[in-house]
């Protein structure tokens, strides 16, 4: 059974809001030792602009993988069924 488009969505954007959080808390460590200071709303924006980023490439890579396999288990079962047949 395939996964469908919106349960791709559904998962890309699980994803994609657990790692906001974890990108929100480390910009506050990691920017300041390479001596980037930002204030709390810089970081909301940067972090929204690259969890669209994400959402979009986690969507795209999943639905290429699923048809990917699709694609694979349809040949497979026409050559198990050529090969009963």
């Amino acid at each position: 059974m395939t996964q469908t488009r919106l349960g791709s969505l559904y998962e890309a954007l699980i994803n994609v809001v657990i790692g906001f959080g974890i990108n929100y808390a480390a910009n506050f460590v990691i920017l300041p030792l390479y001596g980037f200071h930002i204030t709390a709303g810089q970081n909301f924006t940067m972090g929204l602009l690259y969890t669209g980023i994400s959402i979009a490439r986690s969507y795209v890579i999943r639905r290429y993988f699923n048809a990917r396999l699709h694609a694979a288990a349809q040949r497979l079962a026409q050559l198990t069924g050529e090969k009963n047949g």
